[in-house]
């Protein structure tokens, strides 16, 4: 309500803070619960935990997965070496029986020559010739076993990368076995204070279900006035509040416009209201305005939802005398 000429009041206005319900992202039974209703938290300090031995064995069984993958590469990664070692024997034996081939053609065509001429034995060159065809043979063999030692070298190196794909796949399943063994322990995500307990040890429960609620604490709250549309042409982020929290009474607490919303409060409501019917009755609308409190004040008393009474100090000079009180006036004036 307007309560004099600069200054914007109402008593629709509440705190709020963000608070986070808990649930587990497992299913498992409550073995525990380490802290007490109400208790202040710190982040990542243990809330409840759950029954872990089969989630346990899980990331035991994932660890071993992984072990026994990386055996495998390095048992590939040998065979690996080994077939190189043995393409390299195989063009070293090729070497051997080409620098035979040759001497035995050589020594082929001297005798068969010496023959034909009369001057050597039948014996001699007809040997020499065997002796080349021997030759000519191991060179061929030669040949094949280094053809089908590089045949088989792809082969490992496909089942090396098929072991280096399950090396990954495993590490990929152990790391989701940690994080659901991590997740056996529900921890605050935030400093705050812990309420709405649901929890009961030795009860079954699913995933999502609510546990335990935290709330922030109250240097982490702020206040959201719903002033009417006819009330905040002249806010803006910045000008000086004055709050009355009505759980203390007389206790009064200072802050600043942060923000206003974007849109009117029932614009953000489930079931948005439709005014382009025949049936129109023209209702003042509220907005949404972001208070945060000023430092250097003691907020112990904040609790989210507890009620306010709001004004907005809106001149241009917040710091002249005023002429009006705030909250009292705004009660005198029957709001």
């Amino acid at each position: 309500m307007r309560v004099g000429s600069f200054l914007e009041s109402t008593d629709n206005a509440y705190v709020q803070g963000d608070i986070v319900v808990l649930g587990p992202r497992i299913e498992g039974d409550v073995i525990a619960i380490d802290v007490a209703d109400n208790q202040r938290v710190t982040a990542g300090q243990p809330l409840i935990r759950l029954e872990d031995r089969d989630w346990r064995a899980r990331r035991d069984a994932a660890a071993a997965g992984l072990a026994e993958a990386e055996a495998a590469i390095g048992t590939y990664a040998a065979q690996i070496d080994q077939q190189r070692a043995q393409i390299a024997a195989a063009e070293a034996q090729l070497g051997t029986a080409q620098a035979e081939q040759a001497r035995a053609a050589a020594d082929a065509s001297r005798y068969g020559s010496l023959a034909t001429s009369g001057y050597g034995s039948r014996e001699n060159a007809e040997r020499t010739l065997a002796d080349r065809r021997k030759a000519d043979a191991n060179v061929l063999a030669a040949q094949a076993n280094i053809q089908a030692a590089q045949a088989t070298l792809p082969v490992i190196e496909s089942q090396a990368r098929a072991a280096r794909a399950r090396r990954d796949t495993a590490a990929a399943q152990l790391v989701l076995a940690e994080s659901d063994l991590a997740n056996t322990v529900i921890r605050a995500p935030f400093d705050g204070i812990v309420g709405n307990r649901a929890a009961q040890i030795g009860a079954h429960v699913r995933v999502g279900q609510n546990l335990i609620a935290v709330a922030p604490p109250p240097d982490r709250q702020w206040v959201v006035a719903n002033f009417k549309e006819t009330q905040v042409a002249r806010m803006h982020p910045g000008q000086p509040v004055t709050l009355s929290v009505d759980a203390h009474g007389a206790a009064a607490l200072h802050g600043h416009v942060d923000s206003l919303a974007p849109a009117t409060g029932s614009q953000f409501s489930l079931l948005p209201p439709e005014n382009a019917t025949g049936n129109f009755t023209k209702i003042v609308q509220r907005v949404p305005v972001r208070i945060a409190l000023d430092a250097g004040q003691d907020p112990s008393i904040l609790r989210p939802g507890l009620s306010v009474e709001a004004e907005v100090d809106t001149r241009a000079d917040p710091t002249a005398p005023r002429g009006v009180f705030g909250a009292a006036a705004a009660v005198l004036s029957g709001r």
